[in-house]
């Protein structure tokens, strides 16, 4: 069970604070400081509970490991539901903060079709859903990538797999901000999502684009490292 809190107090405090530079913050720091926020987070939550649940905080990390026989589908059925739960209880707050603010705090996050300023994940103007899906494939690729480089028992850097995972949340960020607000995580969508009726139009690309940029990187780090390996 500390696993399980673990994973749900990790995704809350990711929605909480990363999607809430956005919310909170945003006009302030734009959409450098809020990819940058969202990096940092994670590297503060690897440090915080990597030792005891491994700081997925997020559905497409905990898939690349049960694909990767990393965890076992029991745990990864726990871990989404949780994950899942962390991230509605963390939107629940920042929607909290919209609902009892002063009339003149300027909030960030406003997105299109999403009803409120939540930082939900919808595709921005111009952006279409294949667009979007093709973003949160590659991008959620590249990141799952290090996620498991850094991490391998045989290969990963040990104490500095959380920076190297940190960096690759905060730089997929800026670059899939301007498409879709940048999800690379179900979760992150869901919570959010909860309160923005109007972004469940575009959520299943953030649920499908995620898991199969998430399958790819299992496919190419397997590669990568059988490369080596099977020369042995």
């Amino acid at each position: 069970m500390k696993k399980y809190l673990a994973e749900f107090f990790g995704t809350m405090f990711l929605v909480l604070l990363a999607c809430g530079s956005a919310v909170l913050a945003g006009p302030s720091i734009g959409g450098l400081g809020i990819g940058l926020c969202f990096g940092l987070v994670l590297v503060c939550l690897c440090y915080c509970i990597g030792n005891i649940s491994g700081c997925h905080v997020n559905p497409a990390v905990s898939f690349a490991m049960l694909l990767s026989n990393r965890m076992s589908f029991k745990d990864f059925i726990g871990y989404v539901i949780f994950q899942l739960a962390g991230a509605a209880v963390g939107a629940g707050f920042l929607y909290w903060f919209w609902q009892i603010a002063g009339a003149d705090f300027q909030f960030g996050g406003i997105t299109v079709r999403s009803g409120n300023f939540l930082a939900t994940n919808v595709c921005q103007p111009g952006v279409s859903q294949g667009m979007a899906l093709l973003c949160e494939i590659l991008l959620t690729m590249f990141f799952v990538l290090i996620v498991l480089g850094s991490t391998d028992e045989k290969k990963g850097f040990g104490k500095f797999a959380g920076l190297a995972i940190g960096l690759g949340l905060g730089l997929v960020n800026i670059v899939g901000i301007p498409v879709d607000n940048c999800s690379v995580n179900p979760a992150r969508s869901f919570g959010p999502a909860i309160y923005s009726p109007g972004a469940w139009v575009d959520f299943w690309v953030m649920a499908v684009g995620p898991l199969v940029g998430a399958l790819l990187s299992v496919i190419i780090w397997k590669m990568v490292k059988c490369g080596k390996d099977c020369e042995a």
